[in-house]
């Protein structure tokens, strides 16, 4: 079966690209070594503030308390 019918190849021969434009220029580009590490360093803070929150919580209101509103948040996601 084809693809297009046989008036229609002057149009698929224009859409055809090369798959490769390289041609032979290095583009210098930024390195994402500091991208990388602030990505890496604000989920690291991040995490360390839910942790300092959760233990906060624990030693105000308890560990009973504190674990009856964690399986509560459970109960409520399932």
């Amino acid at each position: 079966m084809a693809l297009a019918c046989p008036e229609n190849w002057p149009y698929l021969k224009s859409m055809v690209q090369p798959i490769s434009t390289h041609d032979g220029r290095v583009v210098a580009t930024r390195p994402q070594g500091r991208v990388a590490s602030a990505i890496v360093w604000g989920a690291a803070g991040l995490g360390v503030l839910a942790l300092l929150g959760a233990l906060a919580l624990w030693f105000h209101y308890g560990t009973a308390v504190f674990f009856e509103m964690i399986a509560a948040g459970i109960s409520a996601c399932f």
